[in-house]
């Protein structure tokens, strides 16, 4: 197992576990970094250990533990501590089994009320997540210092409200769902868009999801999300082909994960067993007519109507464009699409610019399928859509546009 891997299935553990014991996000940030640093120098000689996770965690508790003691002015810290001293050999590892699992109460930390939105997905992808300042910067479109600067406020609004390391208690419990909810569905969007090495990130949002599901049974909305993760991640092994984008239609279902797939079904059965009616608990069957073969394309729109009609949301809009151009016609969606205010947006031109051209319209496919590749950032993305402009009929007077969903 290489140190990259170990990270990506460790990071969120230790950093929870550290932050649990330390009640410091900075302390505990320096000290899992630097225990990744000693992993780094020491195991390409010694080989990685049998149990990395307490490794890991045993390095960082012992690093930290050092720096309290050496710095006098926390000594107060150093009592509350009430542990032995530093493992000197780090192969005598912690058990991590023995110790509760803590990333739901950071999870629940950092999407705080006290915090605005912004800081607590920010905070919540840089510490469960593990992305690093420049990532969340790129997903938040602004300089990597002003992310930088939003994550050490939001570290300081914590330790200056005293917002508390746990789960809230259960009348809470409610109110402080959404904003969750919204951020775990972040993190998994991260790992789910992007190419397969980031894929440890939906997995991390997968298992966040079913650890809330355990905790609030009753909540639909919860169950919901966890049908839609799983339904999506199902997917993940046929979207990319040698690095390339593989749109959905294109894929080949024979690599989807079935197992994934019984259990986003088991989530959704279990949400609307709950009467659950919420975004969430939508958007999880229509993710679940995606995996139906052929799919219900009428369905598919009627329940993105609905999804509009909660959220307001344009982008939703867009996707109810697509389903209504597949089960009404193509000139059905462009309809839709041209009454939306989403400019900015690369799907919207990628999308428009293939409805164009089933309408045999090339002139303004051209145009909308080059404004798609003016904003596309993902290199597996900006590939395909150069790959479409080859594959255009070079005699034509415009190129074909995209397709949309993959």
């Amino acid at each position: 197992m290489s140190l990259e891997q170990v990270f990506r299935e460790q990071w969120g553990a230790v950093l929870a576990s550290l932050i649990g014991f330390l009640g410091d996000f900075d302390l505990a940030e320096e000290a899992a970094q630097e225990a990744f640093t000693t992993a780094a120098e020491r195991w390409p000689r010694d080989g990685v250990p049998a149990n990395p996770g307490g490794w890991l965690l045993t390095t960082a508790r012992n690093r930290a533990i050092d720096r309290i003691r050496r710095e006098r002015t926390l000594a107060a810290k150093t009592r509350l501590l009430e542990v032995p001293e530093p493992v000197e050999d780090p192969m005598e590892a912690i058990d991590v089994s023995t110790f509760p699992d803590e990333r739901l109460e950071l999870l629940f930390t950092c999407c705080h009320p006290a915090l605005s939105t912004e800081a607590q997905v920010a905070l919540t992808l840089r510490t469960l997540g593990g992305l690093g300042t420049d990532e969340i910067a790129r997903a938040f479109l602004v300089p990597e210092a002003t992310m930088a600067q939003r994550l050490v406020r939001a570290k300081r609004k914590i330790k200056s409200a005293g917002i508390p390391f746990r789960v809230p208690p259960d009348h809470l419990l409610p109110d402080r769902l959404a904003a969750v909810l919204a951020v775990v569905y972040l993190i998994f969007n991260e790992g789910y868009s992007a190419p397969p090495t980031r894929g440890d990130l939906a997995v991390e949002a997968i298992r966040l999801g079913g650890a809330m599901a355990q905790l609030m049974p009753d909540e639909p909305e919860v169950h919901g999300l966890l049908a839609i993760m799983l339904l999506h991640d199902a997917r993940r092994p046929a979207r990319f082909r040698d690095g390339d984008l593989v749109l959905l239609a294109d894929q080949d279902r024979a690599l989807w994960d079935a197992e994934r797939i019984v259990a986003g079904r088991a989530a959704l059965d279990r949400a609307l067993a709950l009467h659950g009616d919420g975004a969430y608990v939508v958007q999880g069957a229509i993710a679940a007519l995606h995996a139906d073969e052929p799919r219900d394309w009428r369905q598919i729109a009627a329940l993105y109507g609905e999804l509009s009609r909660m959220t307001g949301s344009p982008v939703v809009e867009l996707n109810r464009a697509v389903a209504v151009a597949e089960a009404y016609g193509a000139a059905a969606g462009l309809e839709i699409i041209d009454r939306l205010a989403l400019d900015d947006y690369r799907y919207q031109h990628s999308t428009r610019a293939d409805l164009l051209r089933r309408l045999d319209r090339p002139a303004e496919a051209r145009d909308a399928y080059e404004r798609a590749l003016a904003l596309v950032v993902d290199d597996a993305e900006r590939r395909f859509l150069r790959r479409r402009l080859a594959e255009l009929d070079p005699t034509a007077d415009q190129p074909e546009g995209p397709s949309c969903s993959a």
